[in-house]
């Protein structure tokens, strides 16, 4: 009536002239071309996998030949500029590429891995380190991150644990989100954004012993209940790309699997996005004893909904006889291109396939004064204290250290400014971070500091400039050159903080250990200075949970730092120095020993549940079957007391509500940030369910001595599962729920769902 068009509308009609232009392009493009745009190369700037067949010159002659529609790991404003212009100058339809890169923890700027990252809580910095992670891409001219990981991952004797959010469906989902909405921005064709990648779709995290691209073998109900939510939520969100999994489910490899990809993924959730194989994962499907040749494995990754081939060249091979032959129809291979050419439709190409290609953005804005301040905010919300014993000297805490102290910093970890950065570091310059000992001797006087590396951890087998990423580590397993002197300064200092744990490339892709604990050579010299100086403070380096069995009994301190990235020595100078009271959480269950794994919290019950008093229980009968380390489990240098759980009713219908309130008082003499944790139990389905699942968590600070009231609102989100009749619904019963500091927590109420 007022000439008023809606937002929505807008969208609409924009939508409406871009799928129309999708379509038009589409009926010029021949069938070369439109294999072409399902085709990745590598660029072999920065192998991510195995090393490939093509050379440079044939890749270049491709490229103008209009048989590449996208290319990862090429870097810089220069470099992707002018694969581009290649392919703008040369080929018939000038179709642009779009670029990809794993930008895991960031670019040039690291941020802390994301199993570290996720201990924060704090899915607000997520979103903001994923988005300037996308700011800097960008700017070097990147379209694409393969992130973020959502795989649910239980197995601390897998190295990928480290790239994702840990253990739990519901926290991978909401994590992945906020990373998501950090990479994608609210406009895709921003030259600020990037389009994310919700990966490994499915199963990942599941593999059998904790190995590497091996076989998971899951039913449908714990598919649908643990590996898919998070998956699902990436979908609803909008997430622009998916990638496949390398492993198998039960006999069928991740990318020819039909009903994940069409059946659950495109058509029962209805996305429209580019679904991508991992590197080179359709030709591995020869190996896999699935496929006889590339032409059958492309065949099989068509048909199932994988859309882009990145490494193997199976399209490229053999997708053109496959059509003339009638054994794939050209429906799959249009279906698939519109998704490519959706995707760079929405990126903006179409309109400026240069736009991303900046040389002044990639001057000015990576690696910014801003960007570090953000990174150090971020490595020091990230960071969990485990343990913080009150000494018998003084009676009070080991930690927060007091500046006059004489502080000896030990481990040959400890002034190390690479494995800080962790894997997948992107383009960030080797050895670039704050090293811890750096960290400290910006934070006290210099001259109250003393450092011994002792023996050395990590031999450094590789010639200069060649990455570690594909080779293995060499290991110190019985050189202790360097104790004697680090011994002495530990005897003459106060405290000790003494740095352990893993090197950067311990974890990450095909990093998978079947011991988890800190290694030998470190372990005894940890033992010989905790013997000389028991004010020792452990600190810990690490992508994944390890068995800290002995340091928990006989260490002080520990304080949980990861791989915390650019500004990792300074943020752990403010937590060991209380100028940042830890408020990190655990996103992963630490174990008593590797026995355990796969460990995590939302276990079943089972029928045999406890027995103190026989042996016929579900459990081990040389050590407890809890973890030494609780899921959402951190300490604080203040206390905290939760008292009076109200709800406000005892029942609710399928559709209906209930609010669950605690109130949360700071009762020690700092102020503290404090994660309350909402776990519920379905204690009676057509299933059995998990002993508790988180449900929600808030993130709130308290001032000394200040109560506040936490409330959850419990609908039918929180309580569904995937059932025995295999639809996602609430079943009529009793439920518990519990809210408190972590996955145990004793302090609960029940409610009824009615029929």
């Amino acid at each position: 009536m007022f000439g008023y068009t809606s937002s929505a509308q807008v969208s609409s009609d924009h939508n409406s002239r871009s799928e129309k232009k999708i379509d038009s392009i589409l009926k010029l493009m021949t069938l070369e071309e439109k294999i072409g745009q399902m085709t990745m190369y590598n660029g072999s700037w920065d192998l991510t996998g195995p090393p490939g067949t093509v050379s440079a010159k044939d890749k270049f002659e491709k490229l103008k030949n209009g048989k590449i529609g996208a290319m990862l790991n090429v870097t810089s404003a220069e470099a992707t500029r002018e694969a581009q212009k290649a392919v703008m100058k040369h080929t018939r339809l000038k179709i642009p590429l779009v670029f990809g890169y794993d930008v895991i923890h960031g670019y040039k700027t690291i941020f802390p891995i994301p199993l570290g990252e996720s201990a924060s809580w704090d899915l607000e910095l997520m979103e903001k380190t994923a988005s300037i992670a996308a700011k800097e891409a960008s700017a070097a001219g990147i379209h694409w991150t393969f992130a973020p990981m959502v795989d649910v991952s239980r197995d601390a004797r897998w190295g990928r644990v480290m790239e994702g959010a840990g253990e739990d469906p519901y926290f991978n989902s909401v994590v992945g989100v906020a990373r998501i909405k950090g990479f994608q921005g609210d406009d895709l064709s921003s030259a600020h954004t990037i389009a994310a990648c919700a990966k490994h779709f499915a199963g990942y995290g599941f593999a059998e012993a904790g190995k590497d691209y091996n076989s998971v073998d899951v039913g449908v109900y714990e598919l649908h209940n643990s590996i898919l939510p998070p998956f699902k939520a990436a979908a609803e969100a909008n997430v622009a790309t998916f990638m496949n999994a390398f492993n198998e489910i039960d006999g069928i490899p991740a990318t020819a699997h039909k009903y994940l990809q069409r059946e659950v993924l495109k058509d029962g959730w209805n996305w429209e996005g580019v679904m991508v194989s991992d590197w080179g994962s359709i030709g591995e499907m020869i190996a896999h004893g699935y496929a006889r040749d590339k032409t059958h494995a492309g065949e099989l990754a068509i048909k199932a909904g994988s859309d882009m081939d990145m490494e193997s060249s199976a399209y490229e091979i053999g997708l053109k006889s496959l059509i003339e032959e009638n054994k794939v129809s050209m429906a799959l291979v249009d279906d698939a291109v519109k998704r490519v050419l959706r995707l760079k439709m929405k990126l903006g190409l179409f309109e400026d396939p240069y736009k991303y290609a900046n040389p002044d953005r990639e001057k000015a804005e990576i690696y910014s004064e801003s960007h570090q301040e953000i990174a150090r905010d971020a490595a020091r919300k990230s960071i969990v204290l485990l343990k913080n014993d009150t000494l018998q000297t003084d009676k009070s805490p080991l930690l927060p250290l007091k500046p006059d102290q004489k502080i000896a910093v030990l481990g040959d970890l400890a002034d190390d400014k690479d494995t800080p950065l962790g894997n997948w570091r992107a383009r960030a310059e080797r050895k670039s971070a704050i090293s811890l000992l750096e960290g400290i001797k910006n934070a006290v006087d210099p001259e109250n500091i003393t450092f011994a590396r002792g023996p050395q951890f990590v031999i450094d087998n590789l010639e200069e400039g060649k990455r570690q990423f594909l080779w293995p580590l060499k290991f110190n397993k019985n050189d202790t050159t360097g104790t004697a002197e680090a011994l002495e300064v530990a005897k003459n200092s106060d405290v000790v903080i003494i740095t352990m744990g893993e090197n950067a490339y311990q974890t990450g892709e095909g990093r998978s250990q079947v011991d988890i604990q800190i290694n030998k050579v470190q372990k005894e010299f940890l033992k010989k200075i905790r013997k000389v100086n028991p004010n020792t403070v452990l600190v810990l380096m690490n992508g994944r949970p390890l068995n800290l069995s002995w340091e928990s009994e006989n260490i002080p301190a520990i304080l949980e730092t990861w791989h915390l990235g650019s500004q990792a020595g300074n943020a752990i100078a403010d937590v060991l120095l209380g100028k940042y009271n830890p408020s990190g959480k655990l996103p992963v269950s630490f174990p008593r020993s590797v026995g355990q794994e796969p460990l995590f919290y939302n276990q079943k019950n089972t029928g045999r549940p406890y027995s103190r008093n026989t042996v016929t229980f579900s459990g081990y009968t040389d050590s407890e079957k809890s973890a030494l380390y609780p899921f959402g489990f951190g300490l604080s240098y203040t206390s905290f007391k939760y008292d009076n759980l109200k709800l406000s009713d005892t029942t609710m219908t399928k559709n209906g509500k209930i609010v669950a309130s605690v109130e949360v008082t700071n009762t020690g003499k700092k102020d503290g940030e404090e994660v309350v944790q909402l776990y519920i139990r379905d204690l009676i389905g057509s299933l059995t369910r998990p002993v508790r699942e988180l449900k929600g968590f808030k993130k709130i600070l308290l001032k000394t001595g200040e109560t506040k009231t936490v409330s959850f609102e419990i609908t039918k989100n929180q309580l569904e599962f995937y059932t025995a009749n295999k639809i996602w619904d609430v079943e009529p019963g009793n439920f518990r729920i519990g809210i408190g500091n972590d996955s145990r927590t004793k302090l609960g109420a029940k409610f009824q769902v009615l029929e």
